[in-house]
């Protein structure tokens, strides 16, 4: 893989989504980040603030979304506006990697269990780093497998738990470390 023609999209926030987009940055990687106006972000190189026509394109029911990821999410205008602005990421990106928690329901914690829901709904190779296990997993043939996965497309999601441990951050470093050196 060659680090400048791929693109890494994220939300900004801080935690994984910022490590991602600094390691992206000394790859050489192009980072592309959504947002919407008024939302807080940690870290904003090339960020999209998407429209309220365009985040609309990602709108889901919340009864849908908690459905799918075993939990419950209330009708609030910013959690609607995050979970759309996920669904912008993860149909940008073909390869979706994740840093946070595997629950024993197959989810993941947080509202990043929404990228990995839509990543497995579009059929995306999805790879999660468990910080709990201090493991990558794959998502394949409908369970997690423990893999070390690489970046393997041009266009990519990276996102994650705000609470990103020592860990967590060397998996992100050797993910593009080992795709691209």
């Amino acid at each position: 893989m060659n680090s400048e023609g791929c693109t890494l999209y994220h939300g900004g926030l801080k935690g994984a989504e910022s490590i991602f987009g600094k390691t992206a940055e000394k790859y050489g990687v192009k980072e592309m980040i959504f947002s919407f106006e008024g939302h807080k972000l940690n870290r904003d190189n090339n960020t999209v603030i998407l429209s309220e026509s365009e985040l609309e394109r990602g709108d889901i029911s919340m009864e849908i979304a908690s459905r799918m990821m075993n939990r419950t999410y209330y009708e609030t205008e910013k959690i609607r506006k995050v979970l759309q602005t996920i669904f912008h990421m993860v149909n940008k990106g073909h390869q979706v990697f994740v840093v946070g928690s595997i629950l024993d329901d197959n989810s993941v914690k947080g509202g990043t269990g929404w990228a990995v829901e839509l990543a497995k709904l579009f059929n995306r190779p999805l790879h999660v780093f468990d910080q709990n296990k201090n493991q990558w997993y794959t998502w394949k043939d409908g369970s997690w497998q423990e893999d070390n996965p690489k970046i393997a497309y041009d266009t990519f999601v990276g996102s994650g738990t705000r609470y990103l441990s020592d860990e967590g951050s060397a998996a992100i470093e050797k993910l593009f470390a080992d795709s691209f050196e």
